[in-house]
C-alpha cells in the first residue's frame, strides 16, 4: 500500500486549507491592531486636547472677570472712597453689600469654586463675598505678579495647589501696588481640576493627572499614586513634548501614555492605560479564533480518521487479501467488524474464497487422482517385468525344490497386490502401510539377498492414520535409485519420531547417495508443477501430504548416516490428533 494514506492526505489538505486562513487572520489582526492603536492614540490625544481646552477656557474666562468687575460703577467707585473714621457709615455699608452681592453672583456664574477679593488701598480693606477685613499691604506686594501664580499648599496627601490672578487699577500701578487705586484678586484651587480629572477618568481613562515639572502633580482622587510616580520617573528621562504618546515598560507590563500640554497654564495633562486593557478584547478574540481553528482541525482529523478507519482500512485489508489470493493463499479470510457495507463485502469475499478454495482442492484432488492413475499406469507397465521377475524366481525355486522360498514369495506377492488394489479408503493405519512396505522389501530381499532393512516405529505411532501409499514410494525410491545401482550389499532403515509439534517418518538407505546440487534440484522440482521429465512418486506423496495436513507438512531431504539419502516425511501433530480422534 502507498505510504501516503487517505488519512495523511486528508489531514495534509486540512492543514493546507487552515494555514492560509490562519495566516490571513494573523495579518488582518495585526493590521487591525496597528490601526486600532493609531486610532486609539489619536482619540486619546483628541480627548486630552479637549480636556485641556475646557480647562484653558475656564481659566481664560476667569482672566476676564477682573476687567469686567472694574467696569461696574459700584466697584469702580469703591476706589475713590476714603474712610474718615474707624467705622463705615451707612452709605459705605450699603456700597460694600452691593459689591459683595456682585462678587457672589460672579463667583456663582461658574461651576468652579472661585474666590474674588477687592483690595482698596485708600481704605486699607479687603472685600470678599462674605467679609470685609484689613489686609497686610506688604504681603500683598509680595504676592502680586503678572499672570497666573501657582502656590503649593499643605503637605503629603492633603497638599493642593492655589491658582491666583491679580489686576490693578490703573494698570500702570501693577508694579507699584502702593500707587494703585483698586486691586482685584481671583483665586481657585486644584480641587476644581481634580473634579474635571475625576469626570475624565469616569469615561474609561486610567488615572489622568496634571503635571508640571517645576511644581508637582495634581492627582485625580482615586489615582494609583505609586504607579503614577513610577511612570513619571520614566517620563522625566526624556524631555516632554507638547503633544505625544509613548509606550513604557514597567514591571513587565506595557503602558500607553498620552501627553498634552497647556499653553495657558504650562501644565501637562498625562493619561496612561495598560496596553493589555486595550488589546484584551483582541487577544480574547484571537484565543477564540485559534481555539476554533484547533477544534476544527481536531474534529476534521477525527472525521478523516473515521473515514480512514471505516473506508481505507477495510479497502487495505481487502487489497492485502487479494494479494494473498494472488500468491495462492486460499486460507485467507476477512473478519467483518460492524454492520456496514464492508461487512457485507467481507462476507461475500469469504464466501467466494471458500468456494475457490473448495474448487481448487477438488481440482488438486482430481489432479492427484490423475497422477495416481498415471502412476498406476506406469506401475502396470512395470508390473509385467516385476511379475516376470517374481514368477521367474518362483519357477527357479520350484525347480530347486525350495518350497519355502516359493511359499514366501507367493505370500508376499499376494499381500503386495492386495494392498495396492485397495481403493475404499484414503487413509489407513500406519501399521497397515508398514505391513505393505515389509511385503515389498521381503520380495526385493528374495531377489537381492544382500539387501538389509529395519523398521523402528513406536507402537503409539502405528495406530495413527496416514494417507494411503505415502511410505512405500519412499522405500521404493531408496531401493531402485539407491541400492540397486550400487553393487554389493545395501540397507534400508524405516524409523518414526515424535518431534516438537510434529510427527516424522524417516526412510534412509545405504545406497550411492546424492550430491548437494542433486538434492537441491530434487527439492526445487517438487515445488514445481508436474512435468514429463520428473518422477511422479515423490511429487504425488508431497501433494497429498499438503492437502491432508496443510502447508506445514511435506518432505525433507538430507544425507543419511548409512551413506545414502535420508528422506523425512513430516506433518503437524495437532492434525494427527484431530484426525485420529475423529475416527
Amino acid at each position: 500500500m502507498p505510504r501516503n494514506t487517505l488519512f495523511r492526505k486528508m489531514v495534509l489538505l486540512l492543514v493546507m486549507m487552515l494555514v492560509p486562513i490562519v495566516g490571513l487572520y494573523f495579518y488582518s489582526n495585526r493590521t487591525s491592531t496597528e490601526v486600532l492603536g493609531t486610532e486609539l492614540s489619536q482619540s486619546s490625544a483628541n480627548q486630552l486636547n479637549f480636556f485641556q481646552t475646557q480647562v484653558n477656557t475656564n481659566i481664560e474666562r476667569f482672566s476676564l472677570w477682573p476687567t469686567l468687575l472694574i467696569q461696574d460703577p459700584d466697584i469702580f467707585g469703591f476706589k475713590d472712597v476714603f474712610l474718615n473714621s474707624e467705622y463705615f457709615n451707612l452709605d459705605m455699608i450699603n456700597l460694600v453689600k452691593r459689591i459683595q452681592t456682585k462678587l457672589n453672583i460672579q463667583e456663582s456664574s461658574s461651576d468652579w469654586k472661585t474666590k474674588l477679593y477687592i483690595f482698596s488701598p485708600s481704605l486699607g480693606r479687603m472685600v470678599s463675598d462674605n467679609d470685609v477685613e484689613a489686609y497686610d499691604n506688604d504681603d500683598l506686594k509680595k504676592r502680586m505678579r503678572p499672570g497666573w501664580q501657582v502656590k503649593k499648599m499643605g503637605k503629603g496627601d492633603e497638599a493642593y495647589y492655589s491658582f491666583s490672578l491679580f489686576t490693578a487699577y490703573p494698570y500702570s500701578s501693577f508694579s507699584h501696588p502702593e500707587d494703585a487705586n483698586l486691586i482685584i484678586e481671583l483665586q481657585f484651587d486644584s480641587s476644581n481640576i481634580q473634579n474635571m480629572l475625576d469626570k475624565f477618568k469616569s469615561d474609561g481613562r486610567r488615572d489622568p493627572i496634571y503635571y508640571r515639572p517645576d511644581m508637582g502633580v495634581i492627582y485625580n482622587r482615586s489615582a494609583d499614586r505609586p504607579l503614577t510616580d513610577s511612570i513619571l520617573r520614566q517620563l522625566r528621562q526624556e524631555p516632554l513634548k507638547k503633544a505625544e504618546n509613548r509606550r513604557l515598560e514597567l514591571d513587565g507590563e506595557t503602558y500607553l501614555v498620552n501627553i498634552a500640554a497647556s499653553d495657558t497654564t504650562g501644565w501637562y495633562l498625562i493619561d496612561y492605560v495598560p496596553l493589555k486593557e486595550i488589546v484584551a478584547p483582541i487577544e480574547q478574540s484571537n484565543r477564540l479564533f485559534y481555539v476554533s481553528v484547533g477544534l476544527t482541525l481536531l474534529l476534521s482529523c477525527l472525521a478523516a480518521y473515521m473515514l480512514y478507519a471505516q473506508v481505507q482500512v477495510p479497502v487495505k485489508r481487502l487489497v492485502l487479501a487479494f494479494k494473498k489470493l494472488q500468491h495462492e493463499d486460499y486460507s485467507v479470510r476477512l473478519e467483518a467488524k460492524g454492520n456496514n457495507e464492508f461487512g457485507f463485502v467481507f462476507q461475500r469475499f469469504n464466501s467466494m474464497v471458500g468456494q475457490i478454495q473448495e474448487l481448487f482442492e477438488n481440482v488438486y484432488m482430481e489432479r492427484i487422482h490423475v497422477r495416481e492413475a498415471r502412476l498406476k499406469q506406469l506401475q502396470s507397465q512395470i508390473n509385467p517385468h516385476f511379475f516376470y521377475n517374481c514368477f521367474s524366481f518362483i519357477s527357479s525355486m520350484a525347480k530347486l525344490g525350495d518350497m519355502k522360498a516359493v511359499v514366501a514369495m507367493a505370500h508376499n506377492l499376494s499381500n503386495y497386490y492386495r494392498y495396492t488394489t485397495r481403493q475404499e479408503r484414503d487413509v489407513v493405519p500406519l501399521q497397515e502401510e508398514l505391513d505393505f512396505v515389509r511385503s515389498y522389501l521381503e520380495i526385493q530381499k528374495m531377489r537381492k539377498p544382500q539387501l538389509e532393512f529395519a523398521v523402528d516405529i513406536p507402537e503409539v505411532m502405528r495406530k495413527w492414520e496416514v494417507p494411503l501409499l505415502v511410505v512405500q514410494p519412499l522405500v521404493e525410491n531408496a531401493v531402485l535409485h539407491g541400492i540397486e545401482p550400487k553393487s554389493g550389499a545395501g540397507s534400508v532403515r524405516i524409523a518414526g519420531e515424535v518431534g516438537p509439534g510434529e510427527m516424522r517418518i524417516i526412510v534412509e538407505d545405504g545406497g550411492r547417495g546424492m550430491t548437494e546440487e542433486q538434492m537441491e534440484g530434487l527439492r526445487r522440482s517438487l515445488t514445481l508443477p508436474m512435468s514429463q521429465d520428473m518422477g511422479c512418486g515423490l511429487w504425488n506423496v508431497r501433494q497429498r501430504m499438503l492437502i491432508h495436513y496443510g502447508d506445514t507438512a511435506g518432505l525433507r531431504f538430507a544425507k543419511s548416516g548409512l551413506g545414502g539419502v535420508r528422506v523425512e516425511l513430516h506433518w503437524p501433530i495437532e492434525h494427527t490428533n484431530i484426525r485420529t480422534g475423529s475416527r
